[in-house]
């Protein structure tokens, strides 16, 4: 269980495919060496996934991840690469503060930018949705794109806008994205099984 609040930007370094649906990851970061632990589960840019090796290399900690064909396909993880930026997130212990909202890891889909808008103060992203999950999303509601906790401003149709405070720009890989991108969209949870409680009553 995660919350959508970044704690460090990692940076890929080496993707090797180990068969034909699963590829091995190698993910530099900044989190002590002694708290990355086989078998823990860290958020890489929205993606639950397991750490199956850790080590550190020049005074800078490293873990290593199993991507299988899923979440190569449903992720932007099929496309990672060598120096690829993510954001990273360890999951809650009892009693940490909640500061985004609830998310699982599990990312629902792609959200395409299609439009930002650079404001005084912080940054504006226009995305649209995959069809199919765009009934979960609600303005004022929440959403994680690449594992970022962010209040949905304005819905229409398919599309929605979310506002990037400075902080956020800086701290995660969103100052980066441009028009064109995509990025992993996990749809809120609540959302998700109200929809089936209706759908099954």
């Amino acid at each position: 269980m995660f919350t959508g609040i970044v704690t460090d930007v990692g940076a890929v370094r080496s993707v090797k495919p180990r068969a034909d649906t699963l590829h091995r990851i190698v993910i530099a970061c900044s989190y002590p060496r002694r708290e990355l632990v086989e078998g823990n589960s860290i958020a890489c840019s929205g993606v639950c996934l397991t750490v199956v090796g850790a080590g550190e290399d020049g005074g800078r900690a490293w873990f290593a991840v199993d991507a299988a064909a899923e979440t190569l396909a449903r992720t932007t993880a099929g496309r990672w690469r060598e120096g690829s930026r993510l954001n990273l997130e360890r999951p809650l212990k009892l009693g940490d503060e909640l500061g985004g909202h609830l998310a699982l890891g599990h990312v629902d889909g792609l959200a395409s930018v299609i439009a930002r808008e650079d404001l005084t103060d912080m940054a504006r992203l226009v995305l649209r949705a995959p069809g199919d999950l765009a009934r979960f999303i609600a303005a004022k509601g929440s959403v994680a794109l690449d594992g970022v906790s962010l209040t949905v401003n304005a819905v229409e149709r398919d599309t929605f806008s979310v506002l990037v405070i400075p902080h956020t720009l800086k701290v995660t890989t969103l100052g980066g994205l441009r028009q064109g991108d995509d990025v992993n969209l996990e749809v809120d949870t609540v959302a998700r099984y109200v929809a089936r409680l209706m759908q099954a009553g």
